[in-house]
């Protein structure tokens, strides 16, 4: 099967899930197409232009049986570029939604990517979200913007996205899942990356270890982590914490105040670039902490407790469909008392409570993959046979990564 991937604003996770897809179903014919993940309010408009005018149009004149897009592409406005693209049957897959997005005190509120999932997920046919919590906060959100404006809204318009959506999760690496099985306990590489000011001794063997990886930005909780980091040492829970995750120019003052109070509880401070490293760091945790206040699948958290992290996350958002209630917290007073409790069971050397991820791996998950996307694409071909046949476009083009479309097509 001839597919093009569209990954328009290719985040950390959407490249992660667009590279499993691939590998995922060697046998199809692949060509991707993949913007940068910076210049956010540009990329997520213009990257119809980008592709549509520039060096990808002649791969996207091709003759496709397939194409999945990300939700970021602005399908709507591609299609209408390219009438080739027009009776290619389209799967938009939701990482995420600008519904959902937390709103910092900073911020200017705009409609317009709010108006750009709509029309993506009108555009499509089929649309596969990561989450429940994804997929019902899409639709809702929609209904209550389209109800703010005065006339011309269609009615049916949540009903359609709605009956042609499902749910779907981002499968985690096969490699993950050996790998912990296989992976030597105790190992002590995770010393050599140590923060230069953080602790530098022996881990006490009744230490509670905890990591925490995620953006260095608001929406990821910093000021509910250094609540509760607070709250821990003031009720004098012996803990120890890797605090990791990319950062970027402007970082949360209340990071800067962790590593400032807390350096003598820090262990691996930012951003663990391999792979191996990260997950030997995490199989020598006893927790992972998550203080997000904007997640969808959440992959770190899945990550760690395949590793053998015990995670503990935010009662709300995806996390009540994919953790148990014992193991989510409802404030940040819950939180102390559910780590309190774990340090005391680290203590006594008793085991901690695990959860199994194993029906997430891309093997598990390929044959679900594998119906949908194959039903939808014959399902199109057999409408198609009916009407008028494509154009096929002219001459071959190779397999095109668009990487390298920033350069050529720099933002103003």
């Amino acid at each position: 099967m001839k597919t093009l991937l569209l990954s328009a604003y290719d985040a950390h996770s959407h490249r992660r899930w667009r590279k499993g897809l691939v590998a995922a179903f060697p046998e199809w014919q692949w060509v991707v197409l993949a913007l940068p993940p910076r210049y956010f309010s540009w990329r997520i408009r213009g990257n119809s232009l980008t592709w549509a005018r520039g060096d990808a149009a002649r791969t996207l004149r091709q003759d496709w049986d397939l194409i999945i897009a990300t939700s970021m592409t602005d399908l709507s406005a591609l299609r209408g570029l390219v009438p080739e693209l027009a009776g290619v049957p389209v799967v938009v897959y939701f990482h995420e939604n600008q519904f959902a997005y937390p709103a910092s005190a900073d911020t200017t509120r705009s409609i317009e990517p709010q108006m750009l999932n709509i029309y993506t997920a009108l555009a499509g046919n089929l649309l596969l979200f990561n989450s429940e919590f994804n997929r019902r906060t899409l639709i809702d959100g929609a209904a209550r913007l389209l109800k703010r404006f005065p006339d011309g809204v269609p009615v049916g318009i949540c009903e359609e996205m709605e009956r042609k959506s499902r749910v779907l999760p981002v499968p985690l690496e096969d490699s993950l899942f050996i790998a912990a099985r296989n992976a030597t306990p105790e190992s002590s590489v995770a010393r050599k990356y140590r923060w230069t000011q953080g602790y530098q001794g022996a881990i006490p063997p009744g230490a509670l270890v905890i990591s925490w990886a995620a953006r260095w930005e608001y929406d990821k909780g910093p000021e509910r982590l250094l609540c509760i980091l607070r709250g821990l040492k003031s009720k004098g829970v012996d803990f120890l914490l890797n605090l990791m995750g990319q950062s970027f120019r402007s970082c949360p003052e209340a990071l800067t105040r962790i590593q400032r109070e807390f350096a003598q509880h820090l262990l691996v401070v930012g951003y663990v670039q391999n792979a191996e490293t990260y997950r030997d760091i995490l199989r020598n945790s006893h927790v992972f902490l998550s203080t997000a206040h904007h997640e969808f699948q959440g992959l770190a958290v899945m990550e760690a407790a395949i590793t053998g992290c015990t995670p503990l996350v935010p009662d709300e958002q995806c996390y009540p469909e994919y953790y148990p209630h014992s193991l989510r917290y409802t404030g940040v007073a819950d939180a102390l008392v559910k780590l309190a409790s774990l340090a005391v069971q680290v203590r006594e050397h008793r085991s901690l409570p695990k959860v199994e991820f194993g029906a997430f791996s891309w093997q598990q998950q390929r044959r679900a993959y594998s119906d949908c996307l194959y039903r939808l694409a014959r399902k199109e071909h057999l409408r198609n046979k009916t009407r008028a046949p494509r154009t096929s476009a002219e001459g071959d083009v190779p397999t095109l990564d668009t990487d390298s479309l920033e350069a050529n097509n720099p933002a103003r």
